[in-house]
């Protein structure tokens, strides 16, 4: 049952959020941007409302499995505990075991979101890469003939990818399988610790919540424990979310980085350690909203499916 719950509240969550998520992940990659409302203009003056959504038929096709792993995977870990150190899965776990179950959750599905990350991320910045490739073969020519006249650029090339299958069968041809898993340490490290923040802060706020005499929160109080857990989850999450962004992103163009020390070391150092929370407040606003779709939607479920049962 919260194996089919969270599938569907993970599907309505990422309908929510992608758009946001677009912007994230630019402002996180691309220098040039300075804050969330530059890169929403420059997005849409660029390619219009389309390019908020690029890449969003992967995650909307993996989101269910991804997010039916998470909570399953969630729930199946703390009933284990539970009968293990209680005696009974239906104990009432500490949060030492809600922690570990969560932490659990965030590192098993690393194994099947990062090839969608990796998808995701070089769709959502393939434009802003091949503009930065046109613009240094012009700078190359002129700089190479000054005495000629600038010569033109030329029809804009194609996309290199033309969606999120043909994106994931070119990283495999061209870099293999690890091309496929770039960025997965830093995807390992962002979902371990967020994940078991995510699960622990809605417990806390859940029983918080929950009126006098009543064994779960009223609606309400979903909506609100599921948004600030998202919103405490991606707090956490970011500094090592902008690493594993970049991580993914090297590969359209020139290779910057050789891995994640390396990676961490050099944005440091060229862009100071507030690079390391580059869409902290986009990733806390965007998280709110989904989050409280995500949960509202997966108890509802839960709720529905053992109706049904009984």
């Amino acid at each position: 049952m919260d194996f089919v719950a969270g599938a569907i509240g993970g599907v309505c969550g990422v309908a929510v959020g992608y758009p946001l998520d677009t912007v994230k992940v630019r402002i996180q990659t691309e220098p040039k941007y300075t804050g969330i409302w530059q890169c929403v203009q420059d997005t849409y003056r660029q390619e219009r409302v389309r390019g908020f959504y690029r890449g969003l038929s992967l995650p909307v096709c993996t989101v269910s499995l991804v997010s039916s792993l998470s909570f399953g995977t969630y729930r199946c870990c703390l009933a284990h505990i539970c009968q293990f150190r209680y005696g009974s899965a239906d104990a009432k776990p500490a949060k030492t075991d809600i922690t570990l179950s969560g932490f659990t959750s965030g590192l098993v599905r690393v194994f099947l979101t990062s090839p969608t990350e990796v998808a995701k991320v070089r769709l959502q910045t393939q434009a802003q890469a091949q503009a930065q490739t046109r613009r240094r073969a012009l700078t190359s020519a002129v700089a190479a003939q000054p005495l000629c006249p600038a010569p033109s650029a030329g029809p804009a090339p194609g996309p290199r990818y033309r969606g999120p299958l043909h994106c994931l069968a070119t990283v495999a041809r061209e870099e293999g399988l690890r091309g496929l898993y770039k960025g997965s340490s830093a995807l390992l490290f962002r979902d371990g610790h967020s994940f078991a923040t995510y699960f622990l802060s809605y417990s806390i706020l859940c029983e918080w919540l929950t009126p006098a005499g009543h064994s779960q929160p009223d609606v309400l109080g979903v909506l609100v424990a599921g948004g600030c857990a998202g919103t405490l989850a991606w707090a956490v999450a970011t500094p090592m979310d902008v690493i594993k962004s970049r991580l993914q992103a090297d590969g359209q163009g020139p290779r910057r980085y050789r891995g994640l020390l390396h990676c961490l070391a050099t944005s440091v150092r060229e862009e100071g350690p507030r690079v390391l929370f580059k869409g902290l407040t986009l990733n806390c606003s965007r998280a709110f909203p989904v989050n409280m779709v995500v949960f509202v939607t997966y108890e509802a479920a839960l709720r529905l499916t053992r109706g049904l049962l009984q």
